[in-house]
């Protein structure tokens, strides 16, 4: 989450209408040159693995000229992330959405909730939620909420029955719960502790790690569990597919076997309600720390390992790693949470609402192309993939969390990164083998600028070879054999193209223009 009190600076912002350049005929042959190959039936199968896409309410799209993003603005926006026609090419492809905040919040990003059963009337209704996931529904997108649990807003009803009871005390007083039972629903204390904040006119204090706006809840407490079974039951009464875990490594800061009893609590109460709802958790850390959540029988955690500026993908895509280090990283990957979870699903992203956007990070002659080839990488992982709103149109933010969550751009399609951006999905919804597949690493075609993945799933293999230099490249495919399939068998099943360069593979010489991606089977 990583975010303040900040007030709401984007009140009065206006949706822009512009930002994408005019189309070019390179762009057009690039784009032909793809969808030439890319012909195969969509293949989405109805499972947690999913193509999600990021929105920030807020700053999507506004219906009503109030300069706020709203639930009927982005219902209305649907048929851009997923018409639910397969047959068409112009949406993006993505079937899950991710909404962050939508509960009412006296802050602009909506991560201090102050009722948990409610949509901010920034936002609209219960009523518009309900439409809008029904829309979802008939194109086929799973609808997954942003659930904050580790804290409330101080202007939470049950913080300030707790707050008007400690205040009302005498000096000295021991609270009784049998008198006020929200005094158990936090953290207070007498003595000041490190991430604790006072309680203004008391001898208290309370926790409140992030800021004094965000009170941490006693998780521990039945009362507060049951408040959330509750809370779960009515989400997935609305339709509601699953939910993104706010903060989760700071349920019990510091306290990581803590923190995966509480989400081994939570995955198997909401499970009892539903149990095809697809949960993951966001643990900001490294692999080896948020590799060991996943004992707690949660579907997924966010892969911070290959995102942000200074993950595996953007130091490979800068050349600050060979290319291999992206395979042997997705083995590393792999390897790692075996051991905690026969089940488990990755969730890679490239950026989120935390992150600096992904265009900014390069620099130079190729940094659209690199954009776009970091975009690919993301995209064809392993996992449920996560798309952050504006990085298909190659958006720039960096620097305070405004900038991060900037309004969206809405214009003509004339982005080449849109469109590099929406046949990798396609590709990803063509084969199930590049979601759900085992991975393993083709050594001896893999070096400096090349990396070859096998995915293998149910029997069906392919393979993802990616160029991650910006010179034509020959790769000898004679030594390769997928299933049953000799060399002379391998067929060029997909490709992403930066410039208007095609991919070609002929009798086991795989020819790859410079930043682009060969899928073969």
């Amino acid at each position: 989450m990583r975010t303040k009190g900040m007030g709401i600076i984007l009140a009065g912002m206006v949706m822009v209408l512009t930002g994408c350049s005019q189309v070019t005929s390179a762009e057009e042959t690039a784009l032909s040159l793809m969808r030439e190959v890319n012909q195969g039936e969509q293949q989405v199968e109805e499972d947690r693995y999913r193509t999600w896409y990021e929105v920030f309410l807020y700053s999507f799209y506004d219906s009503d000229g109030d300069g706020i993003g709203d639930l009927e603005g982005l219902t209305a926006q649907l048929d851009e992330i997923n018409d639910g026609d397969p047959e068409t090419r112009e949406d993006l492809g993505c079937n899950g959405i991710w909404l962050m905040p939508i509960m009412p919040s006296p802050s602009y990003h909506k991560y201090d909730v102050t009722d948990y059963c409610a949509i901010d009337e920034q936002y609209g209704t219960l009523e518009d939620f309900q439409v809008f996931v029904q829309e979802c529904h008939k194109r086929g997108i799973h609808v997954m909420i942003d659930f904050v649990m580790n804290h409330t807003s101080s202007q939470h009803p049950w913080f300030q029955e707790a707050k008007s009871y400690l205040t009302s005390l005498p000096n000295g007083a021991k609270p009784d719960p049998q008198e006020c039972t929200y005094v158990e629903y936090y953290h207070f204390s007498r003595e000041p502790k490190a991430g604790y904040c006072e309680l203004e006119g008391t001898e208290w204090y309370y926790e409140g790690k992030f800021w004094r706006g965000m009170p941490d809840l006693n998780l521990a407490n039945q009362e507060v569990r049951e408040e959330f079974r509750q809370i779960v039951e009515f989400w997935l009464k609305l339709g509601v597919d699953g939910f993104r875990l706010d903060a989760a490594q700071e349920y019990y800061s510091g306290n990581t076997e803590e923190n995966i009893a509480v989400l081994d609590w939570f995955n198997t109460m909401v499970k009892e309600q539903k149990e095809d709802t697809y949960i993951v958790a966001e643990v900001w850390n490294d692999l080896a720390t948020y590799g060991k959540y996943y004992a707690s029988g949660i579907d997924s955690c966010f892969n911070f390992a290959f995102a942000d500026a200074g993950g595996v993908i953007a130091s490979v895509v800068k050349g600050n790693k060979d290319a291999v280090f992206y395979g042997n990283a997705l083995v590393g990957l792999q390897n790692t949470l075996d051991r905690y979870s026969d089940h488990y699903i990755d969730a890679p992203f490239y950026t989120n609402h935390d992150l600096a956007r992904g265009a900014g990070y390069y620099g130079g002659d190729h940094s659209e192309n690199q954009t776009k080839m970091a975009q690919a990488m993301n995209l064809l992982m392993s996992g449920s993939a996560f798309l952050y709103y504006g990085e298909e149109i190659g958006m720039k933010g960096a620097g305070k969390d405004e900038n991060k969550r900037a309004p969206m751009y809405w214009s003509e399609d004339g982005s080449s990164i849109y469109s590099f951006v929406r046949e990798a999905i396609r590709l990803r919804n063509m084969y199930p083998e590049i979601a759900r597949g085992r991975v393993s690493l083709e050594e001896k075609i893999s070096g400096k600028d090349i990396c070859a993945i096998r995915k293998v799933y149910e029997g069906r293999e392919l393979l993802c070879v990616f160029n991650l230099s910006d010179q034509k490249v020959e790769v000898d495919l004679s030594q390769v054999t997928l299933g049953d399939k000799s060399t002379e068998q391998l067929t060029l099943a997909g490709m992403l193209v930066t410039e208007a360069l095609a991919v070609n593979l002929s009798e086991g010489r795989l020819m790859l223009p410079g930043y682009s991606v060969a899928v073969i089977r």
